[in-house]
């Protein structure tokens, strides 16, 4: 199975692919899509265009999305959600199924805390992905995305085989 992970942001979303075969997991790729600058529709254009060449080029099976943080500023919120819609809509769009984290489960995955900062979580990436290397925050969270979706997927999968034995 081929994972893509997605932390999105308007100015960058970060994505990240993992392969799992089993209980081993294997970084394949990983990156950021960018809008540039000018007005919000041209803006979530090239987002789209960007995150489609993304998915087109690495087919994964599945799709996981971080939860929007919610801030004070109900303005830069609500233009995060739409940046996040478009990294819904893009895997959905090629029939590939898409799960949606909150920040607090990805931290807790990878982590083991809810509550981590992001040296923490790029750090345990770098453990649980050895030899992985990323520009940036979004990056990395992104692959993160994408290995508590493995780990869930995965948890999933046993549980449907065991219910499918259980018959």
């Amino acid at each position: 199975m081929r994972v893509i992970g997605f932390d999105p942001g308007l100015r960058r979303t970060g994505w990240g692919v993992v392969d799992v075969a089993g209980s081993r997991i294997t970084h394949v790729a990983n990156g950021v899509c960018t809008s540039g600058e000018g007005d919000l529709a041209g803006r979530l254009v090239r987002l789209h265009v960007e995150i489609e060449r993304v998915v087109l080029e690495h087919r994964p099976d599945q799709a996981a999305v971080e939860h929007t943080f919610v801030n004070r500023d109900a303005a830069a919120t609500l233009k995060l959600g739409q940046a996040r819609a478009i990294s819904l809509l893009v895997p959905a769009q090629q029939g590939i199924p898409v799960a949606e984290y909150a920040p607090n489960a990805v931290k807790k995955a990878i982590v083991g805390v809810g509550h981590a900062d992001k040296t923490q979580v790029q750090h345990m990436v770098r453990r649980l992905l050895p030899g992985v290397g990323f520009d940036c925050a979004d990056s990395a969270d992104a692959l993160a995305v994408a290995l508590c979706h493995a780990w869930n997927a995965g948890v999933g999968s046993r549980m449907a085989k065991a219910l499918e034995a259980a018959r």
